[in-house]
């Protein structure tokens, strides 16, 4: 059985969060980047790596965690893609962290939407 996922579909032993999406779209020649996100997607992917190590983790276990486990992802990852949206050019100038705070909260978000159509759509087959 395939779950479509706002246009994507996912097989079998797939889940939400894997790297193993299916779009026929994304079958053609890799597109030519214009805007660097090869050098910008390690960046963020390093300044999470980053996260795990630094203060907002304890024991492995980030508090986000407990946020989103008590139901409250997406207000809390909305909220803060707000607050570094807003804060980015004002708090610290045109801080560039501030920018890739947004970005990993909108990741985080996306987990937490996908985990959700998951749990919807389980839900719904079963009844």
């Amino acid at each position: 059985m395939n779950v479509p996922v706002d246009g994507w579909t996912l097989g079998n032993d797939e889940r939400y969060h894997s790297d193993h999406y299916h779009n026929p779209l994304t079958q053609k020649s890799p597109a030519v980047k214009k805007y660097d996100e090869d050098r910008i997607l390690d960046d963020l992917k390093n300044y999470i790596e980053r996260t795990y190590d630094e203060h907002y983790s304890r024991n492995n276990f980030q508090a986000t965690e407990f946020i989103m486990d008590s139901g409250h992802g997406e207000g809390f990852c909305i909220g803060n893609i707000m607050k570094y949206a807003q804060r980015y050019g004002k708090k610290n100038g045109k801080d560039r962290k501030d920018l890739l705070k947004v970005a990993h909260y909108c990741i985080m978000a996306i987990y937490n939407h996908d985990k959700e159509y998951e749990q919807r759509f389980v839900q719904e087959t079963l009844i």
